[in-house]
């Protein structure tokens, strides 16, 4: 059994089988860490306001006092909370910076945490990224799934250079 824990906490639409979380759940898993991947069913109705909370109570059961490291894609991106109040260290794919509980959150943030966005998503706010920490990986082009035009290929070298980063971030 690996020393180190990641939990894997899924977007809204994005779940923790796909190419994101594939790859990084991989790179995480030769560093060494177990992965836990949260399930969830989105309620269709989950208002804006509640889903920090509606977030926090789908991922709080799956933490330990392991010290572990959360890897949330977008909506799971509302679990910034509990890394802030646990100090927990992170890693936010996508995150939806546009969204005050998240920006509040990363802001109180005490455990090291990278960003991970492209200039073509909605909810990415390079700037915002670079004052919040100095970890960000900012892709180019890429949006909200980080996936860029032009031939697959580049979106899968894209998901070799958010690899890269995480396992940067984490050594």
């Amino acid at each position: 059994m690996a020393d180190r824990r990641a939990v894997l906490i899924p977007g809204l639409w994005y779940d923790t089988r796909a190419p994101l979380f594939a790859y990084v759940g991989e790179a995480l898993r030769r560093l060494g860490y177990d992965t836990h991947e949260i399930t969830w069913q989105v309620p269709p109705d989950l208002p804006g306001d509640r889903a920090r909370a509606w977030v926090g109570e789908q991922v709080a059961p799956a933490l330990t006092d392991g010290g572990e490291l959360l890897v949330g894609k977008s909506l799971g991106t509302f679990a910034t909370g509990l890394a802030a109040d646990r100090g927990l260290p992170a890693v936010w794919l996508t995150p939806v910076l546009n969204q005050p509980d998240v920006v509040e959150a990363l802001s109180r943030a005490t455990a090291p945490f990278l960003l991970v966005g492209g200039t073509a998503d909605a909810a990415w706010d390079g700037e915002l990224a670079r004052r919040l920490t100095p970890h960000v990986l900012e892709i180019p082009d890429a949006d909200h799934s980080m996936l860029v035009p032009g031939p697959l290929a580049r979106s899968a070298e894209v998901l070799g250079q958010v690899c890269t980063a995480v396992e940067d971030f984490v050594r």
